[in-house]
Parts: C-alpha cells; sequence; structure tokens
C-alpha cells in the first residue's frame, strides 16, 4: 500500500478520499487548518494554513505516492503545493470544476471544448466565471509542474456531508410531505456524482496512475426524473408537486441553482450545459454512480444531523414557499 497525501480532508470531498484511501488500506496524511472539523480515524494531520508563506515547508522533501489537492479558489495554493511536492509526489489529483468551460449553455461538450481565460485570482462574489477562470489557471499550473497529473472537473457533487444546502433541500423539504413547489422545467437536463462515488474512483485513478482531463459527474439525466427519484425515495405519502414555470418564479424573486430564495437544481437556460456533459470518457475510466436514492437517503440522515429547521444556504423557507404555492384545486 502507499503512502497518499490529502491537502484538506477534514470536509466533503477531501474527507471522503482521505477515508476511501484509508479503507483501501494507504497510509494517509492530511493538511488542513484543523478548524472543520476532524480528519477520518486512522489519517495523520499536519496543521498548515495555506494562506501563511511556506505553509507546506514541513512536508518538503518527503516521499508520497499520490497527492490529492481540492483548492477551491486559489492559484497561490496550488503553485506553492507543486513547489514543495511535485518532485516527491508519484501522482498528482487536481480537483477542477465544469465552470472551467466558456460555453455553459451547449450539452454534450467534452473536455476538449474551450476553457475561460485564465485569472491569478477571483473572488466567488465575482460569481462562476471568475471561478472557473482561477481554476483553469490551477490546472494549467498542474499540469506543466507534474508529468503524472490527473485533473477532474468536477460537477455537482451530493451525499453526505454536503454543505452547500442544495441537493439536500429537495430530499429535506421532500421528507416535509404536503404540497412542494417544484420549478416547471421537467426535461432540463441535470447531472449528479455522489461525493463517495467520485472519491472512490480518484483513489482508484492515483492507484492506477491515470492522467489526463475528465469531467467528473454522473450520467445526464432530467430535473424531472431526479425530482421523482428524490420524491420516492423519500416515500412521504402525502407529498404533491405543485410546478410553476419559470417566468412566475422569476416575477416573484426566484433564483435558480442556489443561495437564499431559490430553486436548487433549476437552471437558467444559459447555463444547462453544465448538466449536460459527455462523461463518458469518465464512466469508461471507472466513475461508478450509484443509484440516486442512495444518495437522497445518506443526504437526508445528514440534513437531519445538521437540523432541518436551520437557515440554509440554498431553497425556500416555508414561509417562502408558502406564499408562493397556488391555491390548491
Amino acid at each position: 500500500m502507499g503512502r497518499w497525501l490529502v491537502l484538506g480532508g477534514t470536509r466533503f470531498l477531501s474527507r471522503a478520499v482521505a477515508a476511501e484511501a484509508l479503507a483501501r488500506g494507504h497510509e494517509v496524511v492530511c493538511v488542513a487548518r484543523g478548524e472543520s472539523g476532524p480528519v477520518p480515524d486512522g489519517a495523520s494531520l499536519v496543521v498548515a494554513d495555506r494562506d501563511a508563506p511556506g505553509a507546506l515547508d514541513a512536508l518538503r522533501g518527503e516521499r508520497f505516492d499520490a497527492v490529492v489537492d481540492v483548492a477551491t479558489m486559489s492559484l497561490p495554493w496550488v503553485r506553492d503545493a507543486l513547489d514543495a511536492l511535485a518532485t516527491t509526489a508519484g501522482h498528482w489529483t487536481f480537483v477542477s470544476t465544469l465552470n472551467v468551460y466558456a460555453d455553459p449553455a451547449t450539452p454534450g461538450q467534452g473536455v476538449d471544448a474551450p476553457l475561460l481565460e485564465p485569472r491569478e485570482a477571483g473572488d466567488l462574489a465575482d460569481g462562476p466565471d471568475a471561478y472557473g477562470a482561477v481554476k483553469v489557471a490551477s490546472e494549467q499550473a498542474v499540469r506543466a509542474g507534474h508529468p503524472r497529473s490527473l485533473v477532474v472537473r468536477a460537477g455537482l457533487i451530493c451525499g453526505p456531508g454536503d454543505l452547500s444546502d442544495r441537493f439536500g433541500y429537495w430530499p429535506a423539504r421532500f421528507a416535509r410531505g404536503g404540497r412542494a413547489l417544484v420549478p416547471d422545467v421537467r426535461d432540463q437536463p441535470v447531472q449528479l456524482v455522489d461525493v463517495r462515488d467520485l472519491a472512490a474512483w480518484i483513489v482508484a485513478c492515483g492507484e492506477e496512475g491515470r492522467t489526463g482531463v475528465f469531467d467528473g459527474s454522473g450520467p445526464r439525466s432530467t430535473l424531472g426524473a431526479v425530482l421523482d427519484e428524490i420524491a420516492a425515495a423519500v416515500g412521504a405519502p402525502d407529498l404533491v408537486l405543485v410546478p410553476l414555470a419559470p417566468a412566475a418564479l422569476e416575477a416573484a424573486g426566484v433564483a435558480p441553482w442556489s443561495g437564499p430564495r431559490s430553486l436548487p437544481l433549476w437552471l437558467p437556460d444559459t447555463h444547462t450545459g453544465i448538466a449536460a456533459r459527455d462523461t463518458a470518457p469518465a464512466a469508461a475510466a471507472g466513475l461508478r454512480c450509484r443509484p440516486i436514492a442512495d444518495t437522497v437517503r445518506a443526504s437526508l440522515e445528514h440534513e437531519r444531523s445538521l437540523g432541518v429547521g436551520r437557515e440554509r444556504k440554498a431553497g425556500l423557507t416555508p414561509a417562502e414557499e408558502a406564499a408562493l404555492l397556488p391555491p390548491a384545486p
């Protein structure tokens, strides 16, 4: 078995990667500030703030069979990690995003589609293009800085540990039963990947030494099919889905995708292509996606552990939804 370094390891995908590597018998070292929670049992933690100069100097010269970096939006983090570790790391995985693509509207594109112009820095408040442009620059740094690198352009990651509230909104809402407001865009494309499946594939790729660039998401589905599967998995007997047209939602100030007063998974027409990528190459390379019902059950358990009545990052409050629901027939 090998020695793995996970840059992160305390939350969501990076923690799932660390847990998967441990389950496969690897020694795992995690680098994090240690403020987001513990590393998985069996992993060791190196406490470091990657914003600080020389944060990874303590690991300089140490040998790792594989490194996994999930740096969200910091080119300096990526460059500093490569500077400290690239010459002694056997394999390097960088987790990027589908937001790197210049055309988010056209369905069926693959990894050879044009990218945004790279940016040295940005802020999440600047929008998805800024986020994607910094990721483009980070991808370029990784591919230039390590000869055996894998870039995974992740789609919407969901499942246990998700703090974005996007996918989890729907199992939590449907579990309450009653009349639930949904966007009337049943044919809109949707692609999801369970965090456990993506983590398992990332670790398998590291073990195999797989290189290249992949869109890391699941097979294409539709919003209507996904919402139906969520409803069936939750099983609330009195649940009724009440569709409302996008124009009516927009007029009422409801946003697509994420944020306060939103309906998650609903995409504007300008961005439906990011949920209709050609993910066949990732599937051919071993990415296996579990049934959505399994993700729903795990997501609902996670939602309940957080408190379903909490203030959410995405979705509608019960009062907001009630004000928007048309009268029952």
